[in-house]
């Protein structure tokens, strides 16, 4: 199995709002309510930190669940997610962000 690596988005409005992430997608308009579990995801989505590592490290930490459960899970919701642009999976590391010079997002 290869290894996943997510990345948000940067053309995404994000807000926290009493733990959960208030996200609207750029492609859409619509607008998403990720509860705690997708928002350490979502948090945790740098480009260079592995899921599965994310998942061990913040997710099984926090809540009580199977790291293999836990890992199908998170997997599924990022998929989910990189379906409606907002978050951005890759096989390889995916370098930050950078606007081009002169542009603006």
């Amino acid at each position: 199995m290869s290894r996943l690596y997510l990345a948000r988005n940067p053309r995404v409005a994000a807000r926290s709002l009493d733990g959960e992430m208030m996200i609207m997608s750029g492609r859409d308009s619509t607008l998403f309510t990720l509860n705690r579990t997708a928002t350490i995801l979502w948090q945790a989505a740098d480009g260079a930190t592995p899921l599965d590592e994310i998942v061990e490290h913040r997710i099984c930490n926090e809540f009580e669940v199977e790291p293999a459960e836990a890992l199908h899970d998170a997997e599924t919701l990022a998929r989910e997610l990189a379906n409606h642009e907002i978050l951005q999976i890759s096989e390889e590391p995916i370098p930050p962000f950078t606007p081009a010079a002169g542009g603006s997002l």
